[in-house]
């Protein structure tokens, strides 16, 4: 299996869910794998979130996350 292969075998089968386990259509939570949702404090849990709320109001589909956290996450997506 070639390294993009692999790469799109682990994102997908990372457990993907919101902090809450409700759909992020009704929380407007992000969506993140759950190892990365306990990497985050509540505080950065919340900021990441907010973020995706105040995107999701301006009608962006797809919100960046906050440099910081984006930093310490990226290791599990």
């Amino acid at each position: 299996m070639k390294a993009p292969q692999k790469s799109l075998k682990d994102w997908t089968s990372a457990n993907w869910k919101t902090k809450s386990g409700k759909p992020s259509s009704q929380t407007g939570e992000r969506y993140l794998p759950e190892k990365a949702i306990k990497a985050l404090t509540s505080a950065e849990y919340a900021s990441t979130t907010r973020a995706k709320r105040e995107g999701t109001k301006q009608g962006k589909q797809f919100v960046k996350q906050p440099k910081k956290i984006a930093a310490k996450i990226a290791r599990f997506r």
